[in-house]
């Protein structure tokens, strides 16, 4: 199928229990913040890592954008970083609650990497360093964040610090470049969240070379799927023994955590459906899609420390993922793209890789994208963002999950934004068909669908272009107000909806 399909079938975040890694909330927990230590006094207490010389040009990282980062002012420099990684072992019962205590286990050596992409200005540096657990899903390394934040995190200056903490991915690295990557190894994914930790801590404590001199005043930590799956059980378990981090935006969890040990060493799961522990000193932003209908049942109030955000109109990854983002440069003509894929949506998002329906069009990039923002200053300020309304949901059950919906099909309550309140499509996070099982379009489930309304439809609900302006920008305006859609973006969304050819 070609070397592209498989390096974006890699960004993929997948479905952990299926893959690689084999109650409604009302607004009742607005206090100020529950964070006990500000970034910049956080000592981490993990083994420090030795950090080598900046590898040269010609990294390995499925789905990274292909934009010219020199002509924003940033470049991607990759790093080894080598080490003595400590599997953990619990010391009393992984409950649902996630308040879990685990002691130091065995150890082993690994070597592993971290490509950095950061401002080349220590001017345009704003202090926040992201730091993502690369997904794994698809056999491969891959940085789904990355693709879908990357238009925030360089025109507002962050750093980006992608981490391969899984062996299924560095051992595909190393197979994609055997001289350059020979020094590669990893004893198991029992290690990984040690690995991880070390590498948030180099962040930290290793800035002058990892980071090129840029000074982190927040490191947060960021994944998506599999790896949201892998961060549940590092909340959970290690962040409080490890205190590298200042935050946490977990991308598309479902119910349980990852395993907690493995092979080589004792399997040790952790429950089907389990929460974020509550006596964090950090906060946690969860974001959910509509797919990720598993994670419903590991619903939870927001408190001082915690946030969930439920999109309407999202799919675990779309369109904007798998294609639109890599080129993404964040001017009109992204956002341009973006909109026209919702009037023409496709089943082949990919050359070659087609779903029975067209995938998912919806906004996750645009609230992902706020929703760093809110994590960092919430981080920066002790001021959580709003609690956000829940989808309604009809159904949990696993067998058949169902939302809410409107007259035209569009689930009810969650975050809006003028993709489902002024639709021009039905945007769902359910309802693609999976393919054969020995295929890759056994991928396809997890991509949703859309349905663009007939001309017929939208003349219904748009009499003319400015009754359709007039919605858009009404919905788009209480989006940003309410902090779900970033003004930056606004001003190019509002600007896409005066020049589409809507209704007609």
């Amino acid at each position: 199928m070609g070397r592209r399909l498989v390096l974006a079938v890699g960004c993929l975040a997948l479905l952990a229990a299926r893959c690689s890694d084999s109650g409604s909330a009302d607004d009742d927990g607005a206090g100020d913040t529950g964070a006990s230590s500000a970034p910049a006094s956080r000592t981490p207490t993990v083994t420090q890592a030795t950090v080598s010389d900046a590898l040269p040009d010609g990294f390995t990282l499925a789905s990274n954008p292909t934009i010219d980062y020199g002509a924003l002012g940033y470049e991607q420099v990759e790093y080894l970083l080598d080490g003595l990684a400590t599997a953990h072992v619990p010391a009393g019962p992984l409950s649902e609650d996630g308040k879990w205590i685990v002691t130091a286990g065995e150890e082993a050596p690994y070597t592993t990497r971290v490509v950095v992409t950061r401002p080349v200005d220590p001017e345009d540096f704003n202090g926040t360093a992201l730091v993502e657990w690369l997904n794994v899903s698809g056999g491969v390394d891959a940085s789904p964040d990355l693709t879908l934040t990357h238009v925030e995190l360089t025109r507002s200056g962050y750093v980006h610090v992608a981490v391969s903490a899984q062996q299924v991915g560095l051992d595909a690295t190393r197979t994609a470049d055997p001289e350059r990557y020979a020094s590669l190894s990893h004893p198991g994914d029992s290690y990984s969240y040690d690995i991880f930790s070390q590498a948030g801590q180099a962040v930290r404590l290793d800035a002058d070379e990892l980071l090129g001199g840029l000074q982190p005043e927040r490191v947060i930590a960021i994944g998506e799927s599999q790896s949201a799956i892998r961060m549940t059980t590092y909340i959970n378990a290690v962040h409080p023994v490890a205190d590298v981090y200042d935050g946490f935006l977990v991308h598309s969890r479902y119910g349980r955590g990852g395993a907690l040990s493995q092979a080589p060493l004792e399997q040790i799961d952790t429950p089907p459906a389990v929460r974020i522990r509550t006596d964090l000193d950090v906060p946690v932003l969860v974001f959910q899609t509509e797919t990720d209908t598993d994670a419903l049942q590991a619903r939870q109030d927001d408190s001082d420390v915690y946030r969930l955000w439920e999109v309407a109109g999202t799919a675990h990854f779309d369109s904007y993922g798998l294609a639109l983002g890599a080129t993404d440069e964040g001017d009109e003509a992204g956002a341009t793209a973006w909109f026209d894929a919702m009037r023409a949506p496709s089943t082949e998002p990919i050359p070659g890789f087609t779903c029975a329906l067209p995938v998912n069009a919806g906004p996750q990039t645009y609230v992902l994208r706020a929703a760093v923002v809110a994590l960092s200053e919430w981080v920066a300020t002790g001021t959580p963002p709003p609690s956000a309304p829940r989808l309604e949901v009809v159904s949990t059950d696993p067998t058949a999950p169902e939302y809410a919906v409107d007259e035209q099909g569009i689930t009810l309550g969650g975050i809006r934004t003028p993709a489902v309140d002024a639709p021009v499509a039905v945007l769902r996070g359910l309802g693609q068909p999976a393919g054969s099982a020995d295929s890759l379009q056994r991928f396809c489930r997890l991509f949703g669908t859309t349905v663009p309304l007939t001309t017929e439809q939208l003349t219904e609900l748009y009499p003319d272009h400015d009754a359709f302006v007039a919605a858009w920008e009404e919905s788009l305006d209480r989006a940003v107000e309410d902090g779900y859609v970033l003004e930056a973006d606004a001003e190019l969304l509002r600007s896409v909806a005066e020049n589409a050819a809507v209704p007609s």
